[in-house]
């Protein structure tokens, strides 16, 4: 298939483990465009505070350290390959696996609903993919960072299949949450992310809604892709 022959953004929006990063990673490899999770982001906010002892629901002093921190996003180097999907470094330390927690994860739940630490996170997110091609996911993506995105895509599935696949991811990583108490994590995350006033989870107007419940990753991406194919927008693009 081809390149975009103009700077093409491709925005992921959903649920916590609906497949958003493992699908944006896949979708912009074969597209041969940069790849960006928003999610580690709120992430290594979450985690910075909670390792500086600072209480997540104080929104000014979260502020205060995150304008101070520098959060890298990167694709894993030769020998990062270890199956993360991205590298991400806070004030230059490697922190891939440490913001993939549960704990980090329902804390980033937390900060996210702080409209200043959006307001400062959404900012770095624009200026990351001024003018070049991305495939970026998140929470917000479709709605706020990138609204006017040829493609904005809202990925889904249902709650009991999601927790299945955070399972297993957490069993890769050794470990060993029941599945009930991963489901009710999941639906805790659900019910904060749909409820906070800073940009609630919700689906934008116009965007293409794909439940992922019955398909596989590979067949989820063939579908963007078919789609992508046919708006004609990688026409007089280079090959990849």
């Amino acid at each position: 298939m081809k390149r975009p022959s103009r700077p093409l953004q491709i925005a992921i929006d959903g649920p916590v483990s609906a497949g958003k990063g493992t699908v944006a990673r896949s979708l912009a490899e074969r597209l041969g465009i940069v790849y960006v999770d928003t999610g580690a982001m709120y992430r290594s906010a979450a985690l910075l505070a909670q390792s500086s002892g600072i209480p997540l629901e104080d929104s000014s002093s979260v502020v205060t350290l995150l304008s101070q921190a520098r959060i890298e996003i990167r694709p894993p180097t030769l020998e990062e390959q270890d199956g993360r999907l991205t590298t991400v470094l806070l004030n230059g330390e490697d922190v891939s696996w440490k913001i993939r927690g549960e704990a980090v994860g329902l804390g980033a739940s937390i900060i996210s609903q702080h409209p200043e630490v959006r307001a400062i996170l959404v900012a770095r997110q624009r200026e990351m993919v001024a003018g070049q091609s991305v495939v970026m996911e998140g929470r917000d993506i479709t709605t706020r960072v990138l609204p006017d995105a040829p493609f904005r895509i809202f990925l889904t599935a249902s709650p009991e299949v999601r927790a299945r696949r955070r399972q297993q991811q957490l069993r890769e990583r050794g470990i060993g949450l029941s599945y009930k108490k991963v489901l009710a994590d999941l639906r805790r995350r659900d019910e904060q992310d749909s409820a906070r006033k800073a940009d609630p989870l919700r689906v934008a107007h116009g965007a293409w809604v794909l439940d992922t419940s019955d398909l596989t990753i590979q067949q989820v991406v063939e579908r963007i892709v078919d789609k992508i194919e046919k708006s004609g927008l990688l026409s007089g693009g280079e090959e990849v």
